[in-house]
């Protein structure tokens, strides 16, 4: 089989991920700028830059040019000079291939296929918030994530650029904080400098009660998950199981966020580490959507299906008033930005256009299934999550 570069680093969960994938299929890989030479990772760093701009970079099979945006990292390419992007897209890829003998990361059975997305959704949306809030703000003072990221991309530093390289880094990730969910209360500290402390933001109110709750819940409830069954849909790894090791296992490089991780949830824990180990290969069990799904399915339906309803209907409001900005840039300028409630904490955020995409594709596979799959599913989702699918509106909790 080719060998797949991966452009990106480890602090990305999307990287863990993908990584994480390619090891199930034994798919051999490389990670890009770390594991290449100084001068094929330049050529490829600006083949990268130059498909970006001209918005050559695909995701499989197809991307929605309205929707989609590219993200800083990570990508992926077979030759070099054709890119992908896309955590997700890379698990159809996989699942396409004939000469990728694994089972499926997408279950062929329509409603265990429909879980998958659901939380594989879930996790890379909000759970991406929540990591980023407990690597900034509950491992501020201990994250290597700057000077790891200067250590991968070292080959395309000047000699000496590399600690600048990770305080600049530190710097931006910190204050990207808010546009990823975590607004701090007025006059937080971290116990770090100014310039490594989350940043508060006027008329936005605080969120990190909301992401330190929202952490804890998911860690509980993958705790029980696992308590029950090896992994997220039974006896075998699947697109579930990668996007939450991808999100969850991004903390395991803060020190403190690990050890609480490892207090909190011993046997998630465990479970991410022999994942990073790669001992999640080979599995061919039998999956299965048992009532251990339940708690984990509640904490999807107290963050990520209420936040994706009010995106959506925050994204139709600004297009009916002339919006054309959003995503970061929007967030940048003031624009596009709407009110929300999540688990009884209010919270404001901008439009995120590729959160559309992703909710108007899980809807539609929720209403492809049959009555009688609907209601085999609805039992294990806590009150109001199904009117969410079947796109009713929401009273914010």
């Amino acid at each position: 089989m080719e060998t797949i570069i991966l452009w990106g680093v480890t602090a990305s969960p999307f990287q863990l991920k993908m990584q994480s994938l390619l090891d199930y299929a034994q798919q051999p890989w490389q990670r890009w700028p770390e594991q290449g030479g100084r001068l094929a990772v330049s050529m490829m760093a600006v083949r990268l830059e130059r498909a970006k701009r001209r918005g050559e970079v695909r995701r499989y099979p197809a991307m929605s040019p309205a929707l989609d945006e590219y993200p800083s990292v990570p990508f992926y390419t077979l030759d070099g000079r054709i890119f992908y992007y896309d955590s997700s897209a890379l698990a159809d890829y996989l699942d396409q291939q004939d000469e990728v003998r694994t089972p499926a990361f997408v279950p062929a059975d329509p409603a265990q296929a429909f879980i998958c997305r659901l939380i594989d959704e879930a996790f890379d949306e909000f759970g991406l918030y929540m990591v980023h809030h407990m690597r900034w703000v509950g491992a501020a003072r201990s994250t290597p994530m700057g000077a790891m990221t200067a250590r991968e991309f070292r080959s395309l530093l000047l000699p000496g650029m590399g600690r600048l390289f990770s305080r600049r880094m530190s710097r931006r990730q910190v204050a990207r904080c808010p546009y990823l969910f975590s607004v701090a209360p007025g006059g937080f500290s971290a116990g770090v400098s100014s310039q490594r402390t989350p940043p508060a933001r006027p008329d936005f109110p605080p969120t990190h009660a909301l992401l330190d709750d929202a952490w804890r819940g998911h860690l509980a409830a993958t705790e029980h998950v696992l308590s029950v069954q090896p992994y997220l849909l039974g006896e075998r790894f699947t697109l579930a199981d990668a996007s939450a090791y991808g999100q969850l296992s991004m903390n395991l490089a803060d020190p403190e966020a690990r050890d609480l991780m490892e207090q909190l949830a011993p046997r998630t824990h465990t479970w991410l580490c022999s994942i990073r180990e790669g001992e999640h290969t080979g599995g061919t069990g039998e999956l299965t959507l048992s009532s251990a799904l339940c708690p984990l399915l509640g904490m999807i339906g107290e963050t990520f299906l209420p936040l994706m309803v009010q995106n959506e209907q925050a994204y139709e409001a600004a297009l009916a008033q002339g919006e054309t900005c959003f995503n970061e840039a929007a967030f940048g300028r003031g624009q596009s930005l709407y009110h929300g409630h999540l688990m009884g904490y209010p919270f404001r955020s901008v439009v995120k256009t590729f959160q559309v995409r992703v909710w108007r594709e899980l809807k539609q596979q929720w209403q492809a299934l049959d009555d009688a799959r609907r209601e085999e599913l609805a039992v294990l989702f806590p009150l109001g999550s199904v009117a969410c699918l079947d796109g009713l509106a929401l009273e914010p909790a």
